[in-house]
């Protein structure tokens, strides 16, 4: 049984940091994609970050516009995990992040931001960024 576990969420000043961590148990991801959504109150799912590798130990990663610059993610094989660098928070930041797993990778960046094709979710986390 697959499961996902976020952690490092909770509540931080606007322009402040935070990492959160997914943790995969059950199904190694090392060559499959991982990444991130968001859901803030009385709004839908979003896509915030994902990443899929390349060639070795290359990489894409993709984002959201409005995180651009600010978001980076990261993966681990080593420890099935993948994290979300989160630098220059805004109150606009504000969610429960979700971590996401594909069982297959793709080329567009557009597949990724698809929820559908998200085939393992985890619990979710808070964030919340005070102004």
């Amino acid at each position: 049984q697959v499961q996902l576990v976020e952690s490092g969420g909770g509540l931080v000043q606007a322009g402040g940091s935070l990492r959160l961590s997914c943790a995969a148990s059950g199904r190694t991801f090392s060559k499959d994609a991982m990444g991130w959504f968001r859901q803030a109150p009385g709004k839908e799912r979003e896509f915030v970050a994902a990443h899929r590798w390349n060639n070795g130990n290359t990489y894409y990663a993709y984002y959201t516009e409005s995180v651009k610059g600010r978001f980076t993610i990261s993966r681990d094989n080593a420890k099935n995990t993948v994290y979300l660098h989160m630098n220059s928070l805004k109150p606009e930041d504000t969610a429960v992040y979700y971590c996401a797993a594909y069982t297959k990778s793709e080329r567009y960046d557009s597949w990724y931001r698809t929820i559908r094709n998200v085939d393992f979710w985890g619990q979710g986390t808070q964030v919340t960024v005070s102004s």
